[in-house]
């Protein structure tokens, strides 16, 4: 009786000054209702809640009064305030709190509303446990791209497809006779253009941007005086040629892992050598020592990035943000230190160039188990997190681990995907983070709270049990400004992985993204409840899937269902393992063993390592060995492990595919999982990039290579895992990237076209009437509207999407044709066909010097050829129109303005050949000059114009000319 009464009184007074008070959860004004009544949030205790905070609280807070806990009634009439507006009040209330904050003092009373002390100056409630509502808030959010942006991108994007239609119809209805084959050739390339850009456009659909609060990560996971319960993350960092890859960039990778800002303990740092390389281990050993200086510089001076190369190579005023009278010695000395370090690595490399013929020898005198690359044994080394792992200040560090699988003649090893797979088993065993961050040896970490961006994904309780990667845009140093070869690929990375976030997520792109180990597992992510039922244009461009209501259900109603489930799909999900484990159905022996069989059938003969999958928030047993495990995890790294399991089909990376990274997104994504894309301010990773043309080719040959092997395989998008949870634009875009490179063919004959019309004096379009007119004149208009509308939303600048154009045919009419007859010879004959490239010595000197460098390859006749017939064909059309008087002018345009199209793409290409300064490599000047020959007396033989034009008619004259 006395609560009910004290809570009565409260509400009058409350009632009676609300005109005085302020909310006490971001310090507005309470107000009044749209009746002129003070506004009561709560009916039991009137605890001073404005409208926004109310509204924000029943939508995504905890529904509840924060002094009594009553449940909310709704109010009608009001609206539901963003998350944003919520988070800015807030934090303008915080800093104004942190301005008037006043000491306590003896003259302060307690609150009639209870649960907190009143300061008499401000009147606010001055309690923590409201300030800590805001780690109960969700650690991220989607932010969809403003409407006055996104509404005229899709408007255009539908006008064009109209347009496009109208023009098809056009160009079949109206052939030209005089020209069938080439009409026909034009036509059949006009429409695999349409379709490829249908599929290419479409999932671009519904971007979204995404922001995250690390504040609130780090209030609701680290608390004061409290062990950090941060999830633990393995980070995997694989190499395989110390040549090819500098061991000193390798080194700078995971020195950037070591420094990492997230909690030591939770960190461990694994480094595939597949080449079982001596140098590869010994600059390792060398790292982890100077790491032990290295890193408590960076976490004591808060420097970013922490890889030192990048770090002192910066061309700015360290002096400015730093007030520690002691950073610039330590700086300096640390540069020294760091200088030192290179000289160390280098004077290995320089070691490592002439191999003993008796082979490698270690330090205690026994020779290097790696000696033979192809014949060695499993090999394991934990240089720091064990014994004496701490830094020059005493602080732990992070655990460092070298791993080299094992490998004999005979097995098929999978190249990066096996070593990927080899390292998900060695950490499973030694750590089991229940997340994994891989990056290749030549992408460090750049913003040092990459690992805590990504945890407030994995780690929201809501958005984190459907998530299986959340994948970092990848950025490059060391590109000249121009950007001639359009390496930093910004067009795919900003623009249609954005677009695939607001669909079911982006696709793997082998490098910059933290996983799930749970879904690399190959479980099933649990079912979403259905609240509503989609709309139409959900329903069209968001994909829906029908849910059976067996799905729902597990034991036998799933076996009896199996033959409708998709293949994607694995027979146990995770919680029916658990469950399993822990229910009665392995009270005896006999099931308990059914089970274990099962798991060591799919995941392999080990116990530990099973025992490693059903622990969901990762970790080891705390009574196991340090040898125990070691020993253990050399089993698991074996080259017959994967024999006769699941591993590579199901599990883990998955193989078949030189572009690993695809086929496995594609996987998780059929299954059900969605996937994350995460654009922090200042990039999470940075990477290397192949500058020069013939190692920008040969790169994007390897990738349309990759395509093409998924394309004629059984996981191809477009007829594989139906029935399961892939959803309608999220296949769309995968199609994409497996037939992309057969774009290269029609290509190839559309860039021809020009030429051979300005050669043979004809043309692939008829006499263009004055409605034609108007539709080809809408086509390009549409087509420049969604560039500019698509490069507005995203923020795209012009030259990038120019060299993205640009790059696209040149790749287009070289590597992409290259990968298709490649991939062909491979799949249907067996054929596996390497084209090689030269490298010529370059005596350039100055910044970008490799962008200079000329490297003959094969690759490089395809667009020279093109480019040498259309400059003869854009002469020879000239020619025949100063002959022919002018009114051969006017069909001359149109030729020459698909020549220059053509010539103008690949101007890139024709910088690239002739190098700095103009001088043209010997080898390009003979094919430039044979192949103009040849097209040359071509053209005379086949169509000399002289005869025609300037000559008699021979037909009538006869003799008597």
């Amino acid at each position: 009786m006395g609560f009910n009464n004290f809570c009565f009184a409260a509400q009058v007074k409350s009632i009676k000054n609300v005109g005085g008070q302020v909310c006490q959860i971001c310090g507005d004004n309470v107000g009044k209702t749209v009746d002129g009544n003070p506004f009561v949030a709560c009916d039991v205790c009137a605890f001073p809640v404005c409208r926004p905070c109310y509204e924000y609280e029943r939508k995504d807070g905890n529904q509840s009064c924060p002094q009594c806990k009553t449940r909310y009634k709704k109010h009608k009439g009001l609206r539901y305030v963003s998350n944003v507006a919520w988070k800015e009040r807030v934090d303008g209330w915080k800093m104004k709190q942190e301005k008037n904050v006043v000491p306590m003092s003896t003259g302060q009373a307690t609150s009639e509303r209870g649960g907190g002390d009143i300061d008499a100056s401000t009147d606010v409630l001055v309690d923590d446990s409201l300030l800590n509502d805001e780690a109960r808030q969700p650690l991220s959010r989607k932010v969809p791209i403003p409407s006055s942006r996104i509404n005229p991108y899709r408007m255009v994007i539908f006008l064009r497809l109209m347009i496009l239609g109208i023009f098809l119809y056009y160009r079949i209805k109206n052939p030209v006779h005089n020209a069938i084959a080439l009409w026909l050739i034009s036509v059949i390339c006009e429409i695999w253009f349409a379709i490829s850009w249908i599929f290419d456009q479409f999932p671009k659909w519904l971007p979204v941007n995404r922001e995250t609060y690390l504040d609130r990560l780090s209030l609701r996971y680290e608390r004061e005086g409290e062990p950090s319960q941060l999830a633990a993350v393995d980070i995997f960092v694989s190499t395989v040629d110390p040549l090819k890859e500098p061991p000193l960039v390798t080194a700078n990778t995971v020195l950037s892992i070591l420094a990492v800002d997230y909690p030591v303990d939770k960190v461990s740092c694994y480094v595939s050598d597949d080449g079982a390389a001596m140098l590869t281990f010994e600059a390792l050993s060398e790292t982890s020592e100077f790491a032990r200086k290295w890193v408590p510089f960076c976490k004591k001076y808060n420097i970013e990035p922490r890889a030192p190369e990048w770090y002192f190579a910066q061309k700015i005023d360290y002096l400015k943000d730093k007030v520690q009278p002691s950073f610039v010695k330590d700086r300096r000395a640390m540069k020294r230190e760091y200088e030192e370090f290179k000289i160390r690595i280098n004077g290995l490399v320089a070691k490592a160039q002439k191999i003993p013929e008796e082979g490698w020898v270690m330090q205690d005198g026994t020779p290097w188990p790696g000696n033979n690359t192809r014949d060695h044994p499993g090999m394991i080394q934990v240089f720091l997190g064990e014994n004496g792992g701490l830094d020059a200040e005493g602080n732990e560090l992070p655990r460092l681990v070298y791993v080299s699988r094992e490998k004999r003649p005979g097995f098929q090893h999978h190249k990066k995907a096996g070593a990927m797979n080899a390292l998900v088993r060695v950490s499973a065993v030694l750590t089991n983070g229940p997340f994994l961050l891989n990056l290749d040896c030549d992408h460090y970490i750049n913003n040092s709270k990459a690992l805590r961006e990504a945890m407030c994904f994995m780690m929201d309780p809501n958005l984190g049990k459907h998530v299986c990667y959340v994948q970092f845009p990848q950025r490059f140093d060391g590109i000249d400004r121009n950007d001639r070869y359009a390496n930093r690929n910004t067009v795919f990375f900003d623009i249609n992985l954005r677009g695939l976030d607001g669909i079911q997520g982006p696709v793997y792109v082998g490098t910059g993204c933290v996983f799930n180990r749970t879904a690399l597992y190959g479980y099933e992510p649990p079912l979403k409840p259905k609240h509503r039922k989609p709309g139409l244009l959900s329903s069209l461009f968001g994909g829906s899937r029908k849910k059976n209501s067996k799905s729902s259900k597990k034991g036998s109603d799933k076996k009896k269902s199996s033959k409708h489930v998709d293949p994607t799909v694995p027979i146990f999900s995770l919680e029916d393992i658990e469950e399993g484990v822990e229910g009665a159905g392995f009270d005896d022996e006999k099931s308990l063993l059914m089970s274990q069989m099962s798991l060591e059938k799919r995941f392999g003969q080990s116990a530990v390592f099973v025992a490693s999958t059903l622990m969901e928030n990762g970790g080891v047993p705390q009574s196991a060995t340090h040898e125990t495990l070691l020993k253990e995890a050399i089993h698991v790294i074996s080259c017959g492990y994967e024999d006769k399991t699941e591993w590579g089909s199901e599990i883990g990376w998955i193989y078949g595919s030189v572009t690993e990274d695809i086929l496995t997104g594609f996987k998780m994504h059929a299954r059900g999982w969605r996937s994350i894309y995460c654009m922090p301010k200042r990039p999470a990773f940075k990477g290397s990039a192949p500058i020069n043309l013939s190692d920008r080719l040969n790169q994007v040959l390897r990738w349309a290579l990759g395509s093409v092997e998924i394309l004629f395989s059984r996981h191809c998008p477009i007829w594989y895992g139906y029935g399961g949870r892939l959803k309608f634009l999220e296949r769309f875009a995968y199609v994409n990237t497996t037939i992309y490179p057969l774009t290269a063919i029609p290509l190839l004959m559309y860039c021809t076209l020009p030429a051979v019309c300005l050669l043979t004096n004809k043309f692939i379009m008829p006499q263009i009437s004055n409605l034609a007119s108007i539709v080809f004149i809408s086509l390009f208009l549409s087509i420049f509207a969604t560039g500019i509308l698509e490069m507005r939303w995203s923020g795209v600048g012009i030259d990038e999407w120019w060299r993205n154009e640009q790059f696209w045919v040149i790749g287009g009419v070289s590597s992409h044709l290259f990968a298709v007859f490649q991939g062909l010879l491979k799949v249907l004959a067996g054929i596996d066909t390497n084209f090689t490239v030269t490298s010529k010595a370059s005596d350039e000197d100055g910044d970008f010097t490799e962008l200079y460098m000329f490297k003959w390859t094969t690759l490089l006749i395809p667009p020279t050829t093109l480019l040498v017939i259309n400059l003869v064909g854009v002469v020879a059309g000239v020619s025949y129109a100063i002959n022919s008087g002018y009114q051969s002018w006017g069909p001359l345009f149109g030729k020459l303005f698909f020549a220059f199209w053509v010539i103008v793409h690949l101007y890139p290409f024709l910088k690239g050949l002739m190098g700095r300064q103009n001088r043209t490599p010997t080898i390009v000047v003979v094919w430039s000059i044979l192949l103009a020959s040849i097209f040359s007396l071509l053209w005379v033989r086949v169509d000399p114009f002289t005869t025609r034009v300037t000559g008699p008619d021979v037909e009538q004259c006869g003799i008597n000319c």
